[in-house]
């Protein structure tokens, strides 16, 4: 008698076409439509990373779509893989579990009018988006609501519109407490604007945090470090464009500032993220290659002490394009590094001062200028390995680390 999960096997494979393969957890992997070879995946430089699937931005929209954000949504159902791409028009809904035929089920539009600016998180299967357009508040979508789509693409419309506040630079998901904040707002002075969104689809405002500069973006985690003075509690990392600020918020009607440290040349304190040991915060200043004539600069904060942050060093990239966001999976630093596409850089040494570029994809292989072209943003925390990119000019791509 065959088990069930043999079973399972044999039907995966006859359901496969003949360029899919099957691993042994019954998964689809897919020969890549451009293998990262002698330095090129087709017209794209690479290294060690090769082209799953490529969308230009007329597939998406139109010749007027932009592209900007891009957030990834796992089925915690089918356990199928969805891209929510950003662009200028709003957001676009893409299934790709199977990336070689990836299809765009639809586009929820921008609530009011087009902007450059849009930004999107997951939180429980609904998608939180926010935009710097005029009044637009923050949309709410229910993912769960891609399973049903019949006749793809279609026009979606928001389950739910929260208008706190009107435009907002982006929006911070701590999964752990089931709060949102929206930065950048005209609220609080431009500081974080706190939301409880324990129960779906009713956000509450929880006040805010008004000291100290406009907060251009955030990390927000329910904190398990070093520094055992804050074990457990909640802390918001902001980048607020002069400084590196540090915020305990586990109390939303009493949010009290930790420490804050900048840092030498500052061009614009644009985004950051944690190491996943909390020990040490990798920083993208947007507009040092600019004024400061330097190559890409990221800087390295040692927050061991939260109420003590220091500079730890700083590492340069091998062009003067400018970097946009970056985020940290294991020991892998996946920055989003407009003209030069999307660099991977080991951080396994990083307590050493020593860190290093292991692979890269150049979605932008026009030039290396410093100019916002190219890739917005990079989404690396897909199950199956996969990656996603944004791209202003080039579209959304799905990319993935060759096999040896």
């Amino acid at each position: 008698m065959i088990k069930k999960s043999l079973l399972l096997l044999v039907l995966v494979i006859l359901s496969c076409t003949k360029n899919d393969v099957v691993d042994r957890d019954n998964q689809i992997i897919i020969n890549p439509i451009a293998k990262c070879e002698n330095g090129f995946a087709g017209d794209y430089p690479c290294n060690d990373y090769d082209l799953l699937t490529h969308i230009s931005l007329k597939e998406i929209g139109d010749e007027n779509t932009e592209g900007n954000d891009c957030w990834g949504w796992v089925d915690p159902l089918t356990k199928k893989e969805y891209a929510l791409m950003g662009t200028n028009q709003g957001i676009t809904f893409i299934d790709i579990s199977n990336p070689a035929k990836a299809i765009i089920l639809g586009t929820i539009k921008t609530r009011t009018v087009n902007s450059s600016w849009r930004d999107v998180k997951v939180h429980k299967s609904i998608a939180y988006i926010v935009s710097e357009a005029a009044d637009h508040g923050m949309q709410m979508f229910n993912l769960g609501r891609l399973r049903d789509v019949k006749n793809p693409p279609v026009e979606f419309t928001s389950d739910r519109d929260y208008s706190g506040f009107g435009s907002a630079h982006n929006i911070v998901i701590n999964e752990e407490s089931n709060f949102a904040y929206a930065v950048g707002t005209k609220t609080f002075n431009g500081g974080p604007h706190f939301m409880d969104i324990s129960t779906p689809f009713k956000p509450k405002e929880a006040g805010g945090f008004a000291e100290g500069t406009y907060s251009h973006d955030a990390q927000v985690v329910t904190y398990k470090g070093p520094d055992v003075d804050y074990t457990d509690k909640e802390i918001l990392i902001g980048s607020n464009e002069t400084e590196v600020v540090i915020v305990d918020v586990t109390d939303k009607d009493n949010p009290v500032k930790i420490s804050s440290i900048d840092y030498p040349n500052i061009g614009y304190t644009h985004q950051g993220w944690f190491t996943e040991d909390f020990r040490y915060f990798l920083l993208g200043d947007e507009l040092d290659e600019r004024r400061q004539g330097v190559n890409t600069r990221t800087i390295i904060f040692d927050f061991t002490d939260l109420d003590n942050p220091l500079y730890h060093f700083e590492y340069f990239g091998n062009t003067a394009a400018i970097d946009h966001n970056g985020y940290v999976k294991d020991n892998l630093f996946f920055q989003a590094n407009y003209t030069n596409g999307v660099r991977i850089i080991d951080i396994t040494d990083i307590e050493n001062k020593s860190i290093k570029e292991v692979g890269f994809f150049d979605t932008y292989p026009a030039d290396n200028n410093t100019a916002f072209n190219g890739a917005w943003n990079v989404y690396p925390y897909f199950p199956s390995g996969n990656i996603i990119i944004s791209d202003i000019n080039n579209g959304f791509f799905v990319i993935r680390k060759s096999k040896t």
